[in-house]
C-alpha cells in the first residue's frame, strides 16, 4: 500500500513538475476568471453536506491565488456567488455567506496578501449582500487598496446582465444630468461604467469553468467577449493545481485572432 501510494503521488508531482516546465516559455494570461462550480454536486457525491462542500471549495479558491501568484498571473476573477443563486434557500444562503465574511476576516490579516501586495475588489450588487458580510468585504478592500502587484476581484452577488443594467443606468444619469451627450457614448463609456472599471486586464485572457458544464451563466458577459474558455469536467473541490496548469496550457495552444 505505501508504496503503492508514493508511486501515485510521486506521478503527480512528476506531472505537475513537467507541466510547470511545459508553459513556462509560452504566454502567460494576464487575467484568469473561474467559475467555481460543483460544490453541492461534490458534496452530494461524497455523503457530505453540501456546507462541507462549500467550505473545500474555498479551500481550493486560495490555493487557486496561490498558485496565479506563483506564476506570476497578475489579475485574477473568482465567480463566487451569482445574482441567480441568491433564489438558493435561505439556509444555504445563510451558510454560504457566513463562509464568506469568516474567509475575509481571515485575509486581511493573511501574509499572502500582503506580502504579495494583492488589491482585492469586490464587484456585484453590493445592496443585495448581508450587512455584516458587506461590511468584512469592504474591510479587506480597503486594507488592500493601495496594493498594485496582483489584484483579486470577488464576484459576489454577480450577475453579467445585472452589471451591464447598472452600467446604463449610470450613463443615462449622465446623459440626463447634461454631462454626456448621446453621441459620446462608445464602448470606452460603458467599460468605466462596469465594476471592473479601473480593475488591470479588466477583460480576462483565460475563463475556466469546473464541473462540466459547458456555459458562462451570466459570467462577466461583456468583457469575457474574447476570452479563451475552457471547460473541465472536474468539480470545483477536486480542482488540482494540474488542472490549472493543463488549463493554461490549452491557453498557450489556442490560437487567439479577436475577429481579425
Amino acid at each position: 500500500m505505501i508504496q503503492r501510494l508514493l508511486k501515485l503521488f510521486g506521478a503527480y508531482w512528476l506531472y505537475e513538475l513537467w507541466l510547470t516546465n511545459s508553459i513556462k516559455n509560452g504566454p502567460i494570461p494576464k487575467h484568469v476568471a473561474l467559475i467555481l462550480d460543483g460544490n453541492r454536486r461534490w458534496a452530494r457525491s461524497k455523503g457530505f453536506d453540501y456546507s462541507y462542500g462549500h467550505k473545500i471549495g474555498a479551500d481550493v479558491a486560495e490555493r487557486v491565488l496561490e498558485w496565479c501568484i506563483e506564476l506570476k498571473i497578475q489579475t485574477v476573477t473568482l465567480y463566487v456567488l451569482s445574482t441567480e443563486n441568491l433564489r438558493r434557500s435561505q439556509e444555504e444562503l445563510s451558510e454560504i455567506f457566513k463562509l464568506i465574511k469568516e474567509r475575509a476576516e481571515r485575509l486581511v490579516n493573511d501574509p499572502r496578501i500582503h506580502n504579495n501586495r494583492v488589491k482585492v475588489t469586490i464587484i456585484g450588487r453590493r445592496h443585495l449582500i448581508p450587512d455584516d458580510v458587506r461590511r468584512a468585504l469592504e474591510t479587506l478592500e480597503e486594507v488592500t487598496k493601495e496594493y498594485n502587484n496582483h489584484f483579486l476581484n470577488i464576484a459576489v452577488a454577480y450577475g453579467g446582465r445585472a452589471e451591464i443594467v447598472d452600467a446604463a443606468k449610470k450613463v443615462a444619469l449622465m446623459v440626463k444630468e447634461g454631462k454626456l451627450s448621446i453621441d459620446e457614448i462608445d464602448e470606452k463609456i460603458i467599460e468605466s461604467n462596469l465594476y471592473t472599471s479601473g480593475i488591470p486586464n479588466s477583460d480576462p485572457d483565460l475563463v475556466i469553468r469546473t464541473s462540466g458544464e459547458e456555459r458562462i451563466s451570466n459570467f462577466l458577459l461583456w468583457q469575457s467577449a474574447y476570452s479563451e474558455l475552457v471547460f473541465l469536467d472536474v468539480f470545483w473541490p477536486e480542482f488540482r493545481k494540474i488542472d490549472f496548469l493543463r488549463s493554461i496550457r490549452t491557453y498557450q495552444q489556442r490560437n487567439r485572432r479577436f475577429g481579425v
